[in-house]
């Protein structure tokens, strides 16, 4: 069995050896950029992040990526401590600090700040928040479509906690990828309370069924950027689409299966839980739906 892969696999850059990280409106080497151990995200997975691509100059979709950030700060009553022209201005200050045109990504992370104390009421953060931009040369690079493996943890209700919201607090995702990792695949394909197919640990998932394309209800999964821009296009392209419930024995004799991210843009899958899905290759209507994506990053990104 050849090696693993991720979603987020890139090619090797050297680049990235001497990045510039944007850290509370500094911008520091990657050996000095850090924070406290007391700081909220560090001590108990207390923030919320934002990913984004850089598409000639551009980050795409931004004002979506923004509005979802500062929505998931409301919801956590976090004060990002910037407007969003504060961090426009601080994304565009570490692009171009790192010259960065495209091919680059973003991770922009905001904390509740430094505690007092090593324990979690937010009132024992004592000065705040943080606010860290990592920015990366990233272009992706896979070897073959993704291997998933079905797991036992579930994207969960909203009173635990909201699988829509952007959190530090990864650590279901990745309990659920370290499951698929050990059953021999490359990434966790999660199931919903009810046991319809939802999502992965890193990324939304459809299917292609006779034309259709399907995929999850979004009650139980991330309210994906590339997710929302790949139904809008299917539906402006005359592309069968549908947001519903599913099971595995239909996802199991799907003609393709591709997963939708920042990063990837779309993943094809090539096989789930050992079972071929297609011919094990991207499939017709992804590469048509990449084409389509394509050119709307070009016209709107």
């Amino acid at each position: 069995m050849d090696d693993a892969v991720t979603t987020h696999q890139a090619e090797e850059d050297a680049r990235n050896d001497k990045i510039l990280i944007w850290v509370n409106g500094a911008l520091k080497p990657r050996g000095a950029a850090m924070v406290s151990v007391y700081d909220s995200g560090f001590m108990l997975g207390d923030g919320v992040w934002e990913g984004l691509r850089l598409y000639n100059g551009r980050w795409g979709f931004l004002d979506e990526h923004l509005d979802r950030l500062f929505e998931a700060a409301k919801a956590i009553d976090l004060d990002i401590g910037l407007d969003r022209a504060g961090l426009r201005a601080a994304l565009e200050e570490t692009r171009a600090a790192n010259g960065m045109h495209g091919d680059a990504h973003a991770r922009l992370m905001v904390t509740r700040g430094v505690k007092q104390r090593p324990f979690q009421h937010p009132a024992l953060s004592v000065s705040g928040p943080t606010l860290v931009i990592i920015m990366e040369h990233s272009r992706p690079s896979l070897p073959r479509p993704i291997r998933l493996a079905t797991v036992p943890h579930l994207r969960g209700l909203p009173m635990t906690q909201d699988p829509k919201l952007n959190s530090h607090s990864k650590l279901n995702c990745i309990l659920a990828c370290i499951a698929a990792e050990k059953a021999g695949a490359d990434e966790a394909l999660m199931l919903d309370v009810h046991g319809f197919v939802n999502t992965t640990n890193a990324c939304n998932f459809f299917i292609v069924r006779k034309g259709e394309v399907w995929t999850s209800t979004g009650d139980y999964c991330m309210n994906g950027i590339t997710r929302q821009k790949v139904i809008e296009l299917c539906r402006a392209n005359d592309i069968p689409v549908f947001e519903r419930n599913y099971s595995l024995v239909e996802t199991y004799g799907a003609e393709e299966a591709f997963l939708t991210g920042t990063f990837g843009a779309q993943t094809p899958v090539g096989e789930i839980d050992g079972r071929q899905i297609g011919d094990g290759r991207m499939g017709a209507m992804t590469q048509r739906i990449r084409a389509l994506y394509a050119d709307l990053v070009a016209r709107d990104g």
